[in-house]
């Protein structure tokens, strides 16, 4: 099942819950109320939530709820997302008990407006994954959902590069000079592909304060990792520079103030 036609069917269940409903008259609010016995999600707390018209609720009604919870802001926008736009508004969906869509869309545009950059759909994708699906959280939000679907099979387009074979582990640091002189290259290839995503203010500044020896020594790998594959460790570079780099274009921002 791809992304979409899961969501499609989210929708669909969404719809089966609203067929749910019954109504009876209340004398005191002069208007019918409305009950529910829902199977898929929280109805009534979506239409407190959504302002749901609980008199014509179609299923594209349900389509365009659904596509509120991946972070759109219809359902059509589906038809003209990028793969990695598609795979993120799945995440959200999915992740919804984790990360709200407010909060996201809250915190993109703080990074954006505090470096005077315009995100790309993979740039936001990766941060999405870096930032809130890795780390451990104490905070989760309501989920709308009454049943979360934990086997669910989603086929996403593989990369037939990536090889399934174990590599070597490294066990003890600081690196040979061979895994050294790989990481640092990883590093400054790294680099360049968030400094062109990001566009900094003073692109100048922003590169002398690069330095991959110091990000591969002191941000990349610590002792309390070990022992780790050695190609895992070669993907932490791409996940950890992007923040990285972002910091360095901030204080590349408040050098050229203070210079000015």
């Amino acid at each position: 099942m791809t992304p979409i036609e899961y969501l499609k069917l989210q929708a669909k269940n969404l719809h089966k819950d609203f067929k749910t409903q019954t109504s009876s008259f209340d004398p005191k609010l002069r208007r019918n109320v409305y009950d529910y016995d829902p199977k898929f999600f929280k109805f009534d707390l979506l239409v407190h939530d959504f302002n749901i018209n609980e008199e014509n609720f179609k299923l594209g009604n349900a389509l365009h709820v659904i596509a509120k919870l991946c972070g759109l802001d219809k359902w059509s926008d589906f038809s003209k997302a990028s793969p990695a736009k598609i795979e993120l508004s799945f995440l959200l969906y999915d992740n919804m008990d984790r990360v709200s869509v407010r909060d996201w869309v809250d915190y993109l545009s703080h990074i954006e407006t505090e470096n005077k950059v315009k995100l790309d759909d993979e740039f936001k994708l990766q941060i999405f994954t870096d930032v809130f699906l890795e780390g451990e959280q104490d905070i989760y939000y309501d989920d709308y959902r009454l049943l979360k679907d934990e086997d669910i099979e989603i086929e996403w387009e593989k990369d037939d590069s990536v090889s399934s074979v174990p590599t070597t582990k490294i066990s003890s640091l600081p690196l040979n000079k061979d895994d050294r002189e790989e990481f640092i290259t990883a590093a400054n290839q790294a680099f360049e592909r968030v400094f062109e995503r990001i566009e900094p203010e003073n692109p100048e500044l922003t590169r002398l304060l690069w330095d991959a020896e110091k990000f591969i020594d002191e941000d990349v790998l610590t002792p309390d990792m070990l022992p780790i594959d050695r190609n895992y460790a070669l993907s932490l570079i791409d996940s950890f520079s992007v923040g990285y780099v972002i910091q360095l274009a901030a204080q590349a921002d408040d050098q050229s103030l203070n210079l000015n």
